[in-house]
């Protein structure tokens, strides 16, 4: 369901992407480089559970009706900001005292996870984005359906992503691994992350985002 002269176009596009730094990168290289591996790999499966739920959603026509409505874009930012601006202040809040057990604790990496996922929901322009970016590689000389097409195409989006997330969550973390050990550094580790969540809800809330009407 994807048309194979424009494959190379498409998976050129798609690594090209990969590289430019974004708030998705950034939460995942900081979730691996504060609390280990495993939760940046728990992170990185929740960036592509959200990729997935946007294909879906790019694919049925419903992200472009919420597209084009500049209230519910303007409505899904502000909800965007706020929600991560409740997680920095939950990381803030953070008893230092859980530190210790931080890198095994299963419930954290499923806090991560979760994380992952509504930020990224949340995100106006990873919405817009899908809207615009897939349709673009869609081929009328197929039978397939453009729905069917777009679905393809961000499937394909998807397992590089989080084949890319994976990789950079194996370098974050074997380079983070040391800070792991450091008494000081777990002492503040969830601080760091709040930090990173703050940042996150200021650069949604500084952003500018449009319809495409």
């Amino acid at each position: 369901m994807i048309d194979l002269n424009l494959l190379p176009l498409y998976l050129t596009s798609v690594i090209a992407l990969l590289f430019i730094p974004g708030p998705d990168m950034l939460l995942i290289a900081s979730s691996s480089l504060s609390y280990g591996k495993k939760v940046g790999v728990y992170a990185s499966f929740g960036n592509a559970t959200s990729g997935l739920i946007l294909t879906l959603l790019a694919a049925m026509g419903v992200s472009a009706l919420i597209a084009v409505n500049p209230l519910a874009l303007e409505l899904l930012r502000i909800l965007g900001a706020a929600y991560l601006l409740k997680m920095g202040w939950d990381c803030i809040r953070a008893s230092a005292a859980d530190a210790p057990q931080i890198e095994q604790n299963n419930n954290l990496a499923k806090l991560l996870y979760r994380r992952a996922v509504m930020s990224n929901l949340l995100n106006p322009k990873a919405l817009i984005f899908f809207v615009l970016f897939l349709p673009q590689f869609v081929s009328t000389q197929l039978n397939a359906s453009s729905g069917e097409q777009m679905l393809a195409l961000g499937l394909l989006l998807n397992v590089m992503g989080l084949l890319f997330n994976l990789l950079l969550v194996a370098m974050v973390g074997t380079l983070g691994k040391p800070l792991l050990n450091n008494e000081k550094f777990r002492t503040y580790q969830n601080k760091f992350m709040g930090v990173i969540f703050f940042a996150l809800a200021l650069w949604l809330l500084a952003s500018q985002v449009q319809s495409i009407n």
